[in-house]
């Protein structure tokens, strides 16, 4: 599990540390930063996959992610006896995001290349703003220290920590990779492979289309399927292995709370593709996917996400209410509330009833932010309530 998630100099979060626990929520009025929560654990995602670079890059490149407030902010600028403006930096910018989990800590930190001359051949480089990679750690314990950390990657040189002494592994790592993704020895550098293979695991549903257009609503061949794809396209396989393989009870008991009377069922048509069966009480025949609407479709997708036989280190829904009827919240919750009981559970919503529901769990650690300044601040998390964290450049 994942005990603290931090994250500098991202958009409005100019430095978060938050404690997380098995079931968390963020919550928080719209333009307080709850997206930028949401897309910051991705970024850190995107590393172990080797996406990083180009997440960046999709988003406009580093310099249209960095903080764009002040270095500082001053008392005389708080109280507006002062303006707000910049002042000379002290420190190169740079985006940094980490975790600990209950083994091991990881951190990253990511800036802009120096300046470039030639490249080979007398032509300038063309990538002279891809960001590069200026330090990556990994180590063990609540914090990073230099007695505790086991691998440590200065610009293109990765030590590893040997009993006391440091062994140099790699000397010219390219800038742009990660060491989750060019170090694989298990036996020199296990705390890689362990870290890599846990934010793998990491499991993100936010992107599930459930208009007349969408593959959801078509037939596909179906194999035995115990995780849903992020974008849901194998929906009714999904759903046909939880019944099979997985928590047949609990997947039921979900549909029944949240549409009483309501069941489902499984066909093939003449081609083997899976066709999804939805009895209503008080219909002559039963309705397929195409026929759903998008709430229905869309809580069922939530379904086979949470009841999934082959459950995740972390599972993150980014507004699951989406196209939910208020009333289907409160199941939902409760869905969300037993599935926490498998797997950590991430929830960023702004729904009202959904996050009462889950707050009236005792271990759902909420999250409440709000925005100061344009920076996103945890609301009630003074010194004493934020976990232990430093970068360590």
């Amino acid at each position: 599990m994942i005990n603290a998630f931090a994250v500098s100099n991202y958009r409005s979060l100019k430095n978060v540390v938050s404690p997380l626990s098995g079931l968390n929520v963020v919550t928080g009025p719209n333009g307080c930063g709850k997206s930028n929560l949401y897309k910051s654990l991705r970024l850190l995602a995107d590393t172990a996959k080797g996406n990083l670079i180009a997440s960046i890059a999709q988003e406009g490149g580093l310099d249209y992610t960095f903080w764009a407030g002040p270095e500082k902010l001053t008392n005389s600028m708080r109280d507006g006896s002062a303006p707000i403006e910049g002042t000379a930096k002290k420190s190169n910018t740079r985006l940094r995001l980490g975790f600990v989990g209950e083994d091991f800590g990881y951190a990253i930190s990511l800036g802009m290349p120096a300046p470039q001359g030639f490249a080979g051949y007398g032509d300038p480089s063309m990538f002279q703003f891809d960001p590069e990679i200026k330090r990556e750690c990994i180590w063990a314990g609540d914090v990073c220290r230099p007695s505790s950390c086991l691998i440590d990657r200065v610009g293109s040189v990765v030590k590893v920590r040997i009993g006391r002494k440091w062994e140099v592994y790699n000397t010219h790592l390219n800038s742009y990779e990660s060491i989750l993704n060019e170090i694989s020895d298990p036996v020199a550098a296990p705390e890689v492979h362990a870290v890599r293979q846990t934010i793998r695991n990491w499991r993100f549903y936010d992107q599930f289309r459930t208009d007349p257009q969408s593959i959801i609503r078509t037939p596909q061949i179906g194999t035995r399927t115990p995780v849903l794809d992020h974008d849901g396209r194998d929906l009714v396989a999904a759903l046909r292995t939880i019944h099979e393989i997985g928590d047949r009870e609990a997947l039921y008991a979900a549909i029944e709370d949240a549409f009483p009377g309501a069941s489902i069922n499984f066909a093939g048509d003449a081609g083997n593709r899976f066709v999804l069966q939805f009895l209503q009480e008080g219909l002559l025949r039963p309705l397929n996917q195409s026929e759903l609407s998008d709430g229905t479709l869309r809580y069922l997708l939530l379904v086979a996400a949470l009841l999934t036989p082959r459950p995740p280190s972390l599972l993150v829904l980014n507004e699951p209410e989406t196209s939910l009827h208020p009333d289907l919240l409160p199941a939902l919750g409760r869905l969300i509330i037993r599935a926490s009981q498998d797997t950590q559970v991430w929830v960023v919503s702004h729904a009202p009833r959904l996050v009462a529901t889950l707050e009236q769990n005792e271990a759902c650690n909420s999250i409440a932010l709000d925005k100061t300044f344009g920076e996103t601040v945890i609301l009630g998390q003074g010194w004493l309530d934020e976990p232990p964290w430093q970068w360590l450049d």
